[in-house]
């Protein structure tokens, strides 16, 4: 049917609101699961120290006689001190008036508060990558940013690396912080149940109860197409059904929850071996340290605009390494 000249229809006008249903859309994964999992806790100071205390030896030979008149004296458990320094991340939006008051499509983006909540979510995700980061701790200076210690430049004990690999160091050999990051195998192999299970048993014989495997995504797929021993594939057990995929790896020591992390790291991006690290961890072992939480206030007013800036100061906070494992030096390749 024939519409009448000059009737004003939707394809002529060009400032209709779109059809946005009042949401925006973002492809950027946000999940950041090592956050997630591990625990919050504060820092008194941007050096902040925890104690380690390890258990003496097993004596296979504690026998003593009845009526003994001077027992041996045993030496004392003392506390080992590790350490880290706080960092500083933020984020820095800024609005125009105009902009600010205008009513626009996709629940007005384009508005402070909603800028404000966008960045710290860029935060959390910073945050995520750099805490899973083969770097080591710096204490900075005036004009130099301090750096917290990553979670692979703590793990010594259970390790598997490549050949050319080595383990990082601590600033006081047995205590202090990470000086000096891991150095990556001079290959990257595929990443293999039997190392899984190797680090398994030696977390368990150290006396941890590791729960989580986190992966990226190769490696997620790796174990997921690969491995057959003990794994059991199945998903939440509210939904029933079989999927290919392990979300459960039911090993000799326990059950561990395969966790895939998008924003886990490479190995060491300032090298030229592109290899990932797969993490065995007990979480409740883990902590990121607060020197000041989240928070935002206002900057200086920039003519007909608003700007706020996003910050916090925090640190990476590893109890006992020994709780962990980490297999370095593999490929991002399911097979």
């Amino acid at each position: 049917m024939a519409v009448l000249a000059n009737t004003v229809e939707t394809y002529d006008n060009s400032v209709i609101r779109e059809d946005l249903q009042e949401a925006y859309v973002m492809i950027s994964p946000e999940e950041t699961p090592f956050q997630q999992v591990i625990r919050s806790d504060t820092a008194d100071n941007v050096l902040f120290e925890w104690p380690v205390v390890e258990l003496a030896a097993v004596d296979a030979g504690n026998r003593v006689i009845e009526g003994e008149a001077a027992p041996a004296l045993n030496t004392g458990n003392l506390a080992l001190r590790l350490s880290n320094f706080t960092q500083i991340s933020d984020k820095v939006v800024s609005v125009s008036h105009t902009s600010d008051a205008v009513t626009a499509a996709a629940q007005n983006i384009q508005r402070l508060a909603t800028q404000i909540t966008l960045k710290m979510r860029e935060m959390k995700r910073d945050k995520e990558t750099m805490l899973l980061s083969n770097v080591a701790a710096a204490a900075g200076s005036s004009g130099t940013a301090r750096v917290t210690a990553g979670l692979p430049a703590f793990l010594r004990t259970n390790v598997v690396f490549e050949s050319g690999g080595a383990n990082p160091t601590l600033s006081g050999t047995t205590e202090g912080y990470p000086n000096a990051i891991a150095t990556p195998g001079t290959t990257a192999v595929l990443f293999a149940e039997a190392d899984l299970n190797s680090l398994i048993e030696d977390i368990w014989n150290e006396g941890g109860n590791p729960s989580i495997i986190m992966v990226n995504s190769g490696n997620k797929r790796r174990v997921s197409q690969a491995f057959t021993g003990n794994a059991t594939r199945y998903k939440d057990t509210v939904d029933r059904s079989i999927v290919n995929a392990i979300d459960i790896y039911d090993s000799d020591f326990g059950q561990l929850t395969v966790v895939p992390n998008r924003l886990q790291p490479t190995n060491n991006p300032a090298s030229d071996n592109d290899s990932y690290n797969v993490f065995v961890m007990d979480p409740e072992y883990i902590a990121v340290a607060y020197l000041e939480t989240v928070q935002q206030k206002p900057l200086a007013k920039t003519g007909h605009a608003d700007s706020v800036l996003v910050w916090c100061e925090y640190g990476l906070q590893v109890d006992n390494e020994k709780a962990m494992g980490i297999r370095r030096d593999t490929t991002n390749a399911p097979s």
